[in-house]
């Protein structure tokens, strides 16, 4: 008893820390009665603990039975394997996919169209792993058993193949990797990011200038033959 007692007590403080999160995350959310009774992002992973806790007592059918029904009910599909961290925001969430083996950290935020999918019918790790306070744009997918860093970021279109590092940013199809570093942009922005394409233009322009440059010097220094 004491221990269903804890367990209850543990599910009201981490759905409370939910709530809170989304709040901070989305100015939208005018109160935490709105979130709760109207986010279907929050409605999703509230009831994938409960799915996720009979999977992992054996109750495989029982569990899928109702990560189905949520998906009908909010568009979003989480199968109740997956593993999800504290704090995750699914914003708008239609369309959401998050597989099996996927792994979710804390304070993470997702929106709509995301894709968490494997490559493949291989038994085993087959789906990614977020870190903390990722953010995975609308529309990315992220295909395959990699990890993707704390506080990265997964711009909105990314196909992602690959590794993403920590404190960086997935742009593309397939997705390319730009580095930020300690230079965050707005922690939600899905519009103002890096593009390494033209990044590169840039630096391959500006040494064809300095190539340019040193080759007229060049030619001037060279004496002519009378």
């Amino acid at each position: 008893m004491k221990y269903l007692i804890g367990r209850i007590a543990v599910g009201l403080e981490n759905i409370g820390y939910d709530i809170r999160q989304i709040r901070e995350r989305d100015p939208a959310a005018a109160s935490n009665l709105e979130v709760a009774l109207l986010y279907s992002g929050f409605h999703a992973v509230t009831v994938h603990r409960l799915s996720h806790a009979l999977h992992k007592r054996g109750y495989k059918v029982t569990a899928r039975a109702i990560s189905q029904m949520m998906k009908t009910l909010t568009g979003i599909e989480i199968h109740p394997g997956a593993k999800i961290g504290k704090g995750l925001f699914i914003d708008h969430g239609s369309g959401v996919v998050i597989g099996e083996t996927a792994e979710i950290g804390d304070n993470c935020t997702i929106y709509q169209g995301v894709t968490l999918g494997g490559t493949g019918k291989n038994c085993g790790k087959r789906h990614p792993t977020l870190g903390n306070d990722v953010m995975v744009g609308a529309g990315a997918k992220v295909l395959g058993p990699f990890k993707v860093g704390d506080r990265a970021k997964i711009a909105a279109g990314a196909v992602v193949l690959d590794a993403v590092p920590a404190d960086s940013t997935a742009v593309g199809i397939p997705a390319r990797v730009v580095k930020i570093g300690n230079v965050r942009t707005c922690e939600l922005d899905q519009v103002h990011i890096p593009d390494p394409v033209a990044q590169e233009l840039c630096r391959m322009s500006a040494r064809l200038d300095r190539l340019e440059k040193a080759s007229g010097s060049l030619a001037k220094a060279v004496p002519k033959k009378t």
